[in-house]
């Protein structure tokens, strides 16, 4: 077998989720962000295990991720939409009972002439320009879209995995300001958000990478295992070099792997001859470039010859490789190809 392996740990994704519920009350549900495939890896299978938990609420990206979600899960969740009524997404709505967050006039204007019975959230804008309605929009619209009856109010922290940024309680004060005394529950929280604490929480958290094993959440247990096969193996002499343009030059007679693995598979170049893949517990070093579909690794210093190596594993995380690389955890795990032969771990 040629292709890596990417081993999902479902029960390690059920565990964060728990443990990130059990940081706010019993009031406040406590929903999964499964938006992007569930970051890459596999909305079918994390939602279903999500499920099984007692998760009842879901967020995606997009309507279509909506559909794709409600085919995998059936009726029995509540699906929230960040991106809100599109051009275009009335079918989708419709059929597969989606709540869009509405984030513009627009998009109100579309809903209510579209679907005038149909559920919708609102989001605004506290201070991330990015989504929602500005304060003045909210201002003018908010009676009559509180007479509608929205199923949730949001916002988003656009500084929350800093837990001291001044912006954190910037944007708390302005959601207050905006949503203080209406009935409709309300949400501004994700990951980072839930570890500000109890004030931040409101009715409902919305966690993201932290089910994922990803920082902000120091806490969360590692849920990725890529495991590679080692194509060949070669003895490497002194003044020979490994790769493209010659970048790593052996200083030692040198055992060189050639693993099966590359940036097609979302193993980025910016960590080429700085990372580790590991051997057990054993750290080998990547030597040159990494290419499109192999990657040379320093196994000189294995009292025994290996099958295969390991990038994200217990003794490396993907917020460790995102650092190396430069990046983002996020970015690593929603790069992560469709090569991978996938498991999912009970």
């Amino acid at each position: 077998m040629a292709n890596p392996t990417l081993t999902i740990d479902l029960n390690a994704a059920v565990s964060n989720w728990q443990a990130l519920d059990a940081l706010s009350g019993t009031s406040v549900e406590t929903a999964a962000v499964v938006k992007a495939n569930a970051y890459g890896l596999g909305v079918s299978e994390l939602s279903k295990a999500m499920s099984g938990a007692g998760v009842k609420s879901f967020f995606v990206a997009s309507c279509e991720e909506g559909a794709q979600l409600r085919q995998a899960i059936g009726d029995r969740a509540w699906i929230g939409v960040f991106s809100g009524h599109m051009e275009g997404d009335l079918s989708l709505i419709s059929q597969y009972n989606l709540s869009p967050m509405l984030n513009s006039k627009e998009q109100i204007t579309r809903h209510f002439k579209t679907l005038p019975n149909a559920a919708f959230g609102v989001q605004l804008d506290t201070g991330m320009n990015r989504l929602g309605l500005e304060p003045a929009e909210w201002h003018d619209l908010k009676s009559e879209l509180l007479a509608k009856k929205p199923e949730l109010v949001m916002s988003h922290l656009s500084c929350a995995d800093t837990s001291d940024h001044s912006m954190n309680r910037q944007q708390l004060q302005v959601f207050k300001a905006l949503t203080d005394g209406i009935e409709t529950r309300r949400s501004l929280s994700a990951t980072g958000g839930i570890l500000l604490g109890s004030e931040y929480h409101f009715d409902l958290t919305r966690p993201g990478i932290g089910l994922y094993g990803g920082l902000p959440f120091a806490g969360a247990a590692p849920v990725v295992h890529t495991n590679i096969p080692i194509i060949q193996i070669r003895d490497v002499e002194i003044g020979e070099t490994v790769g493209y343009s010659n970048t790593w030059t052996a200083q030692r007679p040198s055992r060189v792997a050639t693993i099966a693995c590359g940036y097609a598979d979302g193993v980025t170049r910016h960590i080429s001859n700085k990372a580790h893949l590991f051997h057990k517990q054993t750290p080998c070093p990547l030597l040159g470039r990494v290419s499109m579909d192999m990657i040379a690794v320093d196994v000189t210093d294995l009292q025994t010859e290996p099958h295969s190596l390991d990038l994200l594993c217990a003794h490396q995380s993907v917020d460790q490789i995102a650092d190396i690389a430069g990046t983002i955890g996020y970015e690593i795990l929603t790069s992560l190809g469709p090569r991978y032969n996938r498991h999912y771990k009970l």
